[in-house]
């Protein structure tokens, strides 16, 4: 149970291991009241003309704050605050964490909008393929473990966060009939299926939002492989962003183990051993070594 009362809530917004309430708001000012589930995690960022004073007072539980390559901890009674925010920072919850949070400047209508867009764009994609839904929460749940293992800065982390759950948006604009085939895809529907890493960057930038508009560019990648062979752009090596190289291999790894209509999954070991035939062509191999690293954790 919160220790704060909802009967005072203006307004709550809620997405996956989020609630975002407002408490109070006057004169420019807004109190809004945080609850985020572990692991689950929230930012704040620079923006051109903003002079805000943003505050926070953790109320219970514990935040892991990333700033670019810097970690800290805050705990319990603890608070943070810059006026105005000139880098970015990410806080993790490490357990249920409630905090409380003070801008000088109203944010809460763009926290609603932001949270609609992300909570239509993965219904969306929920309704259109089934497969897409667990899908889109494993390949974020293990590209953030990667991102973390690669110390990551707050930055790339928001845009993996981001990206990973939504790297298959662009599918909402594949016909059903590619899209929901049950056997494989000739080789004129295959080219079809590979225009969705484009349509996704451009659904993101057409959300007007900045960590969208951001997220899709790292979307738009995730097709792209280590060589240059990949899609859509042909980009190669360190051409590719970070973000879009984890996904990459997370997202095959993925594929190779879930059982699908026309195939049956295979296991981890068959899997290391297919990502690492493709090391330093398909993959970028140091990110590869850190996942197949990391992979009896999962």
């Amino acid at each position: 149970m919160g220790i704060i009362n909802e009967d005072s809530f203006i307004e709550t917004v809620h997405m996956k291991g989020l609630q975002i309430s407002l408490i109070a708001s006057g004169d420019g000012t807004e109190v809004i009241y945080h609850k985020l589930d572990p692991g689950t995690m929230w930012g704040i960022e620079p923006q051109e003309g903003w002079e805000a004073l943003e505050y926070l007072c953790v109320l219970s539980g514990e935040l892991i704050l990333r700033n670019g390559n810097e970690t800290k901890k805050i705990k319990t009674g603890s608070s943070f605050f810059r006026a105005p925010v000139e880098e970015h920072y990410v806080f993790e919850a490490a357990a249920t964490t409630e905090f409380l949070y003070v801008t000088s400047r109203p944010v809460f209508f763009h926290y609603s909008k932001v949270t609609k867009e992300m909570m239509e764009l993965s219904i969306s994609i929920e309704e259109k393929d089934g497969y897409t839904r667990d899908h889109c929460q494993r390949i974020n749940k293990l590209s953030m473990l990667v991102g973390k293992t690669l110390e990551l800065d707050s930055k790339q982390l928001v845009n993996l966060n981001l990206a990973s759950f939504l790297h298959d948006v662009g599918k909402l604009r594949i016909p059903l009939e590619i899209l929901q085939k049950p056997s494989k895809l000739t080789p004129e529907e295959w080219e079809v299926m590979k225009k969705h890493s484009a349509f996704g960057r451009e659904i993101l930038e057409e959300t007007g939002l900045p960590l969208l508009i951001d997220a899709g560019k790292v979307v738009e990648q995730h097709h792209e492989r280590f060589d240059g062979n990949g899609y859509p752009l042909g980009l190669k090596g360190s051409e590719i962003s970070i973000e879009a190289s984890i996904i990459s291999i997370i997202d095959s790894y993925d594929a190779i183990t879930t059982d699908r209509v026309y195939k049956k999954g295979r296991s981890k070991e068959e899997a290391k051993k297919e990502l690492l035939n493709h090391s330093g062509t398909m993959y970028h191999p140091e990110i590869l070594d850190v996942f197949l690293g990391l992979i009896d954790q999962i």
